[in-house]
């Protein structure tokens, strides 16, 4: 019986034990390795944090962070990443969330952390210590030790001080989380969502099977691993032995060194944020070159624009293309469509469907009064019912107000998870995207409470009240209080936001225009700003 992530990945290490588990553009590591290394790390992870508990890990995306996380596992903990490009602010916020002492950390982030309410560890430091003197990091992957204590380093064959123990791992059970990745706050703080191992295992085991990830595919993984579309990633090849190599972020700005990296590493599948793609796309990627093993090209963040698939579409005709949706808090995605090989893209003048639920996912569609919808072409509200839905956020009282009883059922105990997505079920059986019930919003990959701006904005002296408008795929500040210069907001919002966050313009108002309820009238904001973006055209 398999009940824990480790469990799949034990099986995976017996049956293709030598074969490629994850590489980056300078390491790679095999199943069996890569067991061996995570419980090398659960053996430094325990000596500082107890079970149950969140394991930061802030090191550049690679093999060697793959490797803390699963050592975060097999020490009975569950990790979360942190980005060493966010703001102290934001950094410490998350520490503050997650009540951690301590942060693992590439040495390179040295002077990152000293900012930071945390307690380094430092790879170098950490990985020394755990070593018996004489030997080197070279030890625990098959190397020979440097130095002279040749005998303490054979002595044990991680090359450890300790022994790893399985005590902490057997006393697992599938709800204990696997991961917590951080979402946008909209009252100004980062909400932690935390995901069991049944959710993962009962996702994924579904994902996989449907799409037809083996372990011939060599999955190219472009989302950071804050991010929950990396989770895909990880995990199918956890489960399924097939190969998951690392792209280099700076790739993505650079589509032929992309394109020649997908080539050589034989890439056939894609699990990307659509503004990944779209990439490809926009800077005439395929004029460059054709990835000749791509089989299937799967979209999750945001809307995918049909013109831009129809230029993969046309250049990888045999390719299956893939729309899924769904929020982090219901680990990863709860629908999903296949785009008909011969489709006519045009045909979707509603957008491309959400498609159908995931087997063992209940999408319920549900109205201002709590009452389910049937009929077709009518909006109601996402909300998710089934083993998929995440555990809550951690340390906050904004999981009482999203993940509820369903309220459908009054007999038995059901929690589903309400996305604040609108939706409408389209005769055809599937579920189309109609907005945002709320201010949140995607926007290049990542999901964004416009309220969490609006915050950090109104933090400028000058600056009264602050109302951000999504279109055209960019944000825009309005603001009121004093006419400030821009580039004194974007010097306040880099030092508290993501730079993806951070709104590319800003408008001043003498005065909000206000709706008969007296709240900010966004729908006039709006169309101000389409005028007024139509006249800088004619200018």
């Amino acid at each position: 019986m398999k009940f824990t992530i480790l469990d799949y990945l034990e099986e995976t290490a017996r049956k293709y034990p030598d074969k490629t588990a994850f590489a980056d553009v300078t390491t790679s590591v095999t199943w069996s390795e890569f067991v061996k290394k995570a419980k090398e790390k659960a053996i430094i992870i325990s000596e500082y944090f107890e079970p149950g508990h969140a394991v930061p890990v802030m090191i550049e995306k690679s093999v060697k962070t793959l490797e803390y996380f699963f050592g975060a596992l097999y020490a009975g903990c569950f990790y979360s990443y942190f980005d060493a490009t966010f703001p102290d602010e934001r950094l410490n916020s998350m520490i503050e969330t997650l009540e951690v002492k301590y942060i693992i950390a590439d040495n390179r982030f040295e002077k990152k952390i000293s900012n930071l309410k945390v307690t380094p560890l430092l790879l170098k430091n950490l990985e020394a210590e755990a070593m018996p003197e004489g030997c080197s990091d070279d030890t625990t992957t098959g190397g020979t030790a440097s130095g002279t204590n040749n005998t303490a380093c054979s002595a044990n064959s991680t090359g450890f001080k300790k022994v790893y123990s399985d005590t902490r791992r057997s006393s697992i059970i599938d709800t204990d989380a696997v991961y917590a990745n951080f979402t946008s706050g909209s009252t100004g703080t980062p909400k932690a969502v935390v995901v069991s191992h049944r959710s993962v295992i009962d996702f994924i085991s579904v994902f996989t099977e449907i799409f037809g990830i083996t372990s011939e595919d060599n999955i190219a993984n472009q989302a950071p691993f804050d991010f929950d579309v990396s989770v895909k990633d990880i995990f199918s090849g956890v489960f399924t032995g097939a190969t998951v190599h690392l792209v280099p972020k700076m790739f993505f700005s650079f589509p032929t060194k992309l394109l020649d990296y997908l080539e050589e590493r034989q890439i056939t599948t894609l699990i990307w944020a659509v503004s990944a793609l779209c990439i490809v796309s926009t800077l005439n990627g395929f004029d460059y070159k054709v990835p000749s093993k791509l089989r299937k090209v799967m979209f999750s963040g945001e809307v995918m624009p049909l013109k831009q698939l129809e230029i993969w579409k046309r250049f990888l005709p045999e390719v299956e293309y893939i729309n899924l949706y769904g929020p982090t808090e219901i680990t990863c995605n709860c629908t999903y469509f296949r785009i008909p090989k011969d489709a006519d893209l045009s045909g979707y003048t509603r957008g491309i469907p959400m498609g159908k639920a995931f087997p063992n996912e209940r999408i319920l569609l549900l109205d201002e009064n709590d009452a389910l919808i049937t009929e077709p072409d009518k909006e109601g509200e996402v909300c998710v019912s089934g083993t998929c839905v995440a555990l809550g956020y951690y340390n906050s009282e904004k999981t009482k107000e999203v993940f509820i009883q369903n309220p459908l059922n009054p007999q038995t105990f059901e929690r589903i998870y309400r996305t604040g997505d609108l939706a409408s079920l389209g005769k055809d059986g599937n579920y189309y995207y109609i907005g945002r019930k709320d201010t949140q919003i995607k926007h290049m990959g990542h999901r964004i409470e416009l309220g969490e701006i609006e915050n950090a904005i109104t933090r400028h002296e000058n600056i009264t009240r602050a109302c951000c408008i999504f279109a055209d795929n960019k944000i825009t500040a309005f603001y009121t209080g004093k006419e400030t210069e821009k580039k004194e907001i974007v010097t306040l919002l880099k030092a508290a936001l993501p730079a993806y966050m951070v709104p590319s313009d800003f408008i001043f108002e003498k005065e909000f225009p206000l709706t008969k309820n007296g709240k900010i009238d966004k729908k006039l904001l709006t169309e101000k700003l389409n005028a007024r973006n139509q006249n800088l055209c004619k200018d």
